[in-house]
């Protein structure tokens, strides 16, 4: 393991100085304006290695991209990367193969070629949600071409801010003064001696500037659009935009909703966008007799419940596992527990029915669930129940909505119970997201209620027990090796999921004003044998929250300043590995950097 952040660099350390720049450029050349001409044009000849992150929008961008790609016969490679020594190693067995590379959802937000050290015949196209984006990467205009949203607000620090020409600055020795020349040769050395003076201390503070402009900029991580709208974009720019691509840009952004990296207007507007794609791609004539044959699939925008995977389980199941009412009901406790029941009663939903499976609900009463539920949701304090979404139908009998999707994909892919290979669970994944393999998702869907039930029950003991502690600046909470479920947490996205409900559910329980306003850091057991943990910050769970993240810079400097070994090997930063014993100095270094 190594020291600090080994494996990604900040630019917050002595300045690097490039070559100048064209003056007065208003969008830096490596923001692709036109994906067609100059991304998608550029490689349809080529050979490409695709490096895909292990996030639900990743695999949803890539495989838009895989259709287009088929479309096109492009040859491509597809390379799983779960962290940056997997990208690494990816790019050292393949860069003799290959010039092209296109990385999705990773690499933006660390200086790519200081890390790759790649020939520079080398291209790398760039889509990845992660902000904000390294500035070396943003101001490199031969190798690196980024694959963003260009509404995306990405205040990038200007150029002649951060970097600057090497100037010649060395003294000539020959101008030192004995002190026997004329005087007018004298004075000119004195003036000399003033300007360079003037020159190092114009330097100094240049130099201060710009590492304020850094940190400013580099502080909060967060995230902008979905990699897979970016693709879907890309597409209908194209003309080939089928409604496969549509459902997996909506899956994509559902991801980023569902993992709560973006803010809920950020969502609406997004859904916005699609929903004019969905009215132009799913419009149909009504008449038509067999307007839902067999192998049809149609996309809906809807104003569905916030309960998770309700229409393939219980409605009590789901309503005990959802964040938000597990958490609005306080259900870890008894009183809460009595809530639910004089809940369900307000609605006048019998038990027995509430407990069948959704399918063998009374139609009767499924007709007008959604607007029983959202009427007593009010009076019980649950005002957001409801949101917009968007579903798909398979023929006749399937019906899934995007976020059913989001926890299907992301359990196959943490999936602990797996046979063979890391990369299987990657590839199950990439493929329970095509309609040919329904009992791929309906695996998922099993897998993500023994999920979110595992992450349910934690939560409840460790309300129950206390393990949530106030340690001044955030609150902290580190699992044990033994709690029950605790390997499904040495997980990044199951341990993300947790945290936030935990401190969804914290928030509703304490009574300390103070500590409602906290961010959480939490930690669970990595590996065991190895002795180590896997730590992950999140911000304060506010109403207004931005989903800015400052953990990631805060988590870099304490382990540099304690020496801790830790493994910044993510591509969130705010997710670490670090050695169990060496815990404590750094959760102290931590508490010292925030207070």
């Amino acid at each position: 393991m190594g020291h600090g952040a080994a494996l990604a660099p900040s630019l917050s350390g002595g300045g690097p100085w490039l070559p100048p720049v064209p003056a007065a450029r208003a969008v830096p050349a490596m923001f692709v304006s036109d994906c067609r001409r100059d991304f998608y044009d550029l490689i349809v000849t080529q050979r490409v290695l695709l490096l895909v992150a292990s996030d639900v929008d990743a695999l949803c961008a890539c495989k838009i991209l895989q259709a287009l790609f088929q479309c096109d016969h492009v040859q491509y490679t597809l390379v799983p990367v779960s962290g940056w020594q997997e990208l690494e190693t990816a790019f050292l067995e393949h860069k003799d193969q290959f010039k092209y590379f296109v990385l999705i959802n990773c690499g933006a937000n660390v200086d790519l070629l200081e890390i790759l050290q790649p020939e520079e015949d080398t291209l790398f196209f760039v889509c990845d949600s992660h902000r904000p984006i390294n500035v070396v990467n943003v101001y490199n205009d031969t190798q690196i071409k980024l694959l963003v949203k260009q509404d995306d607000d990405l205040d990038v620090p200007a150029y002649d801010d951060i970097f600057r020409d090497e100037e010649d600055e060395e003294e000539d020795s020959e101008n030192e003064s004995d002190g026997s020349e004329p005087l007018e040769k004298r004075r000119r050395f004195e003036e000399e001696v003033i300007e360079r003076t003037m020159k190092r201390r114009q330097r100094r503070e240049w130099e201060a500037r710009r590492q304020e402009i850094l940190f400013d900029y580099e502080q909060y991580e967060y995230h902008g659009t979905s990699s897979a709208m970016v693709m879907f974009d890309l597409a209908w720019i194209m003309s080939k935009d089928l409604n496969d691509m549509l459902w997996w840009a909506i899956v994509g952004l559902t991801d980023q909703w569902v993992q709560d990296k973006i803010t809920q207007m950020k969502y609406v507007t997004d859904i916005g966008v699609l929903q004019r794609h969905v009215s132009r791609h799913n419009h149909r004539n009504e008449d038509e007799e067999n307007s839902l044959s067999i192998d049809c699939m149609r996309i809906a925008f809807e104003y569905d419940l916030r309960l998770a995977l309700y229409q393939h389980w219980s409605l009590y199941e789901s309503l005990c596992n959802t964040s938000y009412t597990s958490a609005s009901l306080k259900l870890w406790s008894v009183q809460g527990q009595k809530r639910l029941q004089e809940f369900l009663a307000d609605m006048g939903l019998p038990l027995k029915q509430v407990k069948q499976k959704f399918n063998s609900m009374d139609i009767s009463l499924k007709e007008n669930l959604r607007e029983m539920i959202e009427e007593s949701a009010n009076k019980f304090g649950m005002k957001d129940l409801r949101v917009q979404t968007f579903s798909i139908h398979f023929g006749f009998k399937n019906k899934f909505s995007a976020s059913d999707i989001v926890y299907a994909t992301t359990s196959l892919m943490e999936n602990i119970e797996k046979e063979g290979p890391e990369t299987t669970n990657f590839i199950k994944a990439l493929d329970s997201l095509s309609r040919g393999n329904l009992d791929k998702l309906h695996q998922g869907l099993d897998l993500a209620k023994k999920q979110l039930r595992a992450i349910q029950q934690t939560v409840a003991s460790c309300i129950c027990t206390n393990l949530v502690i106030s340690q001044g600046p955030f609150l902290y909470c580190a699992l044990m090796e033994g709690t029950p479920d605790v390997k499904l947490f040495s997980k990044p996205v199951s341990l993300c999921l947790l945290s936030k409900y935990l401190l969804k559910s914290f928030v509703c329980s304490t009574k300390n004003k103070r500590c409602k306003l906290l961010p959480l850091v939490m930690a669970a057991p990595m590996d065991v044998q190895q002795g180590t943990v896997i730590m992950v910050g999140i911000p304060p769970e506010t109403e207004s929250s931005d989903k800015k993240n400052f953990f990631g810079r805060a988590f870099e400097k304490a382990a540099e300043s304690t020496n801790s070994r830790t493994l910044h090997n993510h591509f969130e930063m705010s997710i670490i590995e670090l050695k169990t014993e060496d815990r404590s100095k750094f959760l102290d270094a931590l508490i010292s950097l925030l207070s």
